[in-house]
């Protein structure tokens, strides 16, 4: 289970240095809810500084965040994953390439690298999310997944901006890199190498027969294994909901505030033009002169543009606004083309982008609406201003109770909250003994509630995601411990047996493998054991089947094509089960000389590992050279939170 965790935070930390999809991270997040990059979507307090360069923070809140999230998306995957054992082999390399970010950020920035506006609209029109059904980007289909994800465009935006900076960085050095075909040959040789083996299972379980642990026993096991069966703090956490649902009962929209907003609007609602314009920008005047004097000569818009490089799709703008137009040429140039007649061509005008030449190829005069048909949109309107201008107030007094000394169950009654108590639960999530799901969306509840002081649980107001937010407080905090041993002293004796089990299997399984090892046949060896074990199997594969098969290789797998010829190993099973004996009987080389597609397939993937490499050690290079100051003790506190083991 480890070894899985571990190449899914390499790919994952190799996705963060190349920047391959931040964009969609950012925006569909892991399955768990998203999360805005580096910059922290809470509003509450940042937490300590991990790390910083030139000014740039990493803070706890960040990079809780982010852990939370690839912890859930994990557990997707694994769905018996703790979070004890995730941050085992997820923690410091997380937090190391989030540092590491942050670190070729400001190199960039010293450098004198910048990101326009213009390139980050342009990444933004290009994710999938924000599009329609036609496949256009849509303001509204934007606007609802930000909110759906619980980030604003500001974030997104600076988002978008860092992920830009680090590719001109990093991209050039990860596509210029090679390996000789000799290399690969060499490799794609090793990939065709076929073994043969054995694999045999010493199980724990057979071995539990007549095995037994007295009273006294029992009660030593246990105090030399008290981390074993501690539970982690945990913590009875009360929240209160805050939002929409809570204001909306009393919001309706008026008739002089739909009339108002009817007359505010009469750009909106009133008569409007659009028009349909072929264009194209030349990069001197006398170019952009020459094409002006084909068009009035005789020579169509459509073929004087094609005789200069420009295809159809290139020229042609349908149903455009003057103030839409102005944001692709400049002012100048729409004004000039909204004030031609239709059919009329307008330039050579000079612009920032060259000179443009418009042909006004159809003007569209849409009529006013009337108030009655453009109602229900007002009345939604209204409704979601007043509900936001509701919400905020409701936010602002819950604030202001708590601040003037208000507990938890105070400030929920003033504001006819409807308050929840928890069981008494971990940070991350879970009810020992019990059956308990904490809704994903409330995570940051639970993340707010173990920032408290237990000696001082001032309540705090935490932001969820769909612009929900929660009124935060804890009635009391259970340090970490064990139980009485009087409460799961049967917990604790079938650990006991369950080790002596799993002990007699190893001695077992030793024996089987110095027998192999001492020229004894494999059948013979397992006869020999003492106890009616499982039949050994045999095994006959090449090494690219098991490479084809990516991370549910079972281990024994891997240890068979490590072994030398001839030679046996012991290895445990998953979940203490018991023993692995696994024999590798023959080796056949492999020789990809009839097989150049794989020869070729392989240095295209060595390329591309190979390109992830030297972008992480030019990375690397960056943050030597960026003073970067790490707090080790503000990391350590944050693994102990995740954990739950902050020591009270």
């Amino acid at each position: 289970m480890l070894a899985a965790v571990r190449r899914s935070v390499r790919s994952w930390a190799a996705g963060l240095i190349l920047f391959l999809a931040l964009v969609a991270i950012v925006i569909t997040g892991f399955g768990t809810g998203g999360f805005g990059g580096l910059g922290s979507l809470s509003s509450g307090p940042k937490g300590d500084v991990l790390a910083s360069v030139d000014g740039k923070q990493l803070t706890e809140n960040e990079a809780s965040d982010i852990l939370n999230r690839q912890f859930g998306r994990a557990r997707q995957e694994q769905p018996e994953l703790s979070m004890s054992t995730f941050l085992q082999s997820a923690f410091e390399p997380i937090v190391d390439q989030l540092i590491l970010a942050l670190a070729v950020q400001s190199y960039g920035e010293r450098q004198g690298l910048s990101v326009s506006d213009r390139m980050i609209d342009r990444e933004i029109v290009n994710i999938p999310a924000f599009r329609n059904f036609a496949g256009q980007f849509d303001d509204a289909t934007f606007r609802q997944a930000l909110q759906g994800q619980g980030i604003t465009e500001a974030q997104l935006r600076q988002d978008i901006a860092r992920s830009l900076m680090q590719r001109q960085l990093l991209g050039p050095i990860a596509r210029g890199t090679t390996v000789p075909e000799a290399v690969a040959r060499e490799y794609a040789n090793l990939l065709l190498e076929r073994r043969q083996g054995t694999i045999g299972v010493v199980p724990a379980e057979l071995m539990r027969a007549g095995v037994t642990a007295t009273d006294a026993e029992v009660a030593t096991f246990y105090q030399r294994n008290r981390a074993r069966f501690t539970i982690p703090e945990r913590r009875v956490v009360r929240y209160a909901m805050i939002g929409r649902d809570q204001v909306a009962a009393a919001i309706r929209a008026t008739d002089p505030e739909i009339a108002a907003y009817y007359r505010q609007n009469a750009a909106t609602y009133g008569p409007r033009q659009t028009r349909d314009l072929q264009s194209v920008v030349l990069p001197d005047q006398a170019a952009a002169q020459r094409f002006v004097q084909q068009v009035r000569s005789g020579t169509s818009f459509a073929d004087a543009a094609r005789a200069a490089g420009f295809s159809a799709a290139d020229i042609s703008v349908a149903n455009q606004t003057q103030a839409q137009f102005a944001g692709t040429t400049g002012p100048a140039v729409a004004r000039a083309a909204f004030a031609a007649a239709q059919g009329a061509v307008i330039g050579p005008v000079r612009s920032g982008l060259g000179y443009h030449i418009v042909r006004t190829e159809r003007i569209n005069q849409t009529p006013a609406q009337s108030l009655e048909s453009v109602r229900p949109a007002i009345v939604q309107a209204i409704e979601q201003r007043k509900l936001g201008d509701a919400l905020n107030a409701l936010i602002e007094r819950v604030e202001q109770r708590v601040a003037d000394g208000a507990n938890v169950e105070d400030a929920a009654r003033a504001e006819h909250l409807n308050l929840v108590t928890t069981p008494p639960i971990t940070a991350t999530g879970q009810v020992p003994g019990q059956v308990f799901v904490l809704p994903p969306e409330l995570q940051p509840v639970l993340r707010s509630a173990f920032e408290l002081d237990p000696d001082d649980p001032e309540p705090v107001v935490e932001q969820l995601p769909n612009n929900n937010f929660a009124l935060v407080g804890i009635e009391r905090a259970i340090p970490a411990a064990p139980p009485p041993l009087a409460q799961i002293q049967a917990q604790v004796r079938d650990a006991l047996i369950q080790q002596r089990a799993l002990e007699r299997a190893r001695t077992i399984g030793q024996q089987i493998v110095a027998r192999i090892n001492g020229g004894m046949p494999i059948a013979q060896a397992f006869a020999q054991a003492g106890v009616r074990l499982p039949a050994p199997e045999a095994v006959n594969m090449q090494r690219l089947e098991i490479s084809r098969a990516g991370q549910q290789v079972p281990p024994p797998l891997l240890t068979l094509f490590s072994l030398p010829q001839g030679r046996a190993s012991l290895l445990a099973a998953p979940n203490n089960a018991g023993w692995f004996v696994i024999h590798h009987g023959h080796r056949t080389p492999g020789d990809a000389a009839s097989q150049p597609q794989l020869i070729a397939s392989t240095r295209s993937e060595f390329t591309t590992s190979g390109g992830t490499e030297m972008a992480e050690q030019f990375a690397r290079s960056l943050e030597q050279v960026s003073g970067v100051e790490r707090n080790a003790e503000a990391i350590r506190r944050t693994r102990d939170r995740l954990e739950g083991n902050v020591a009270q």
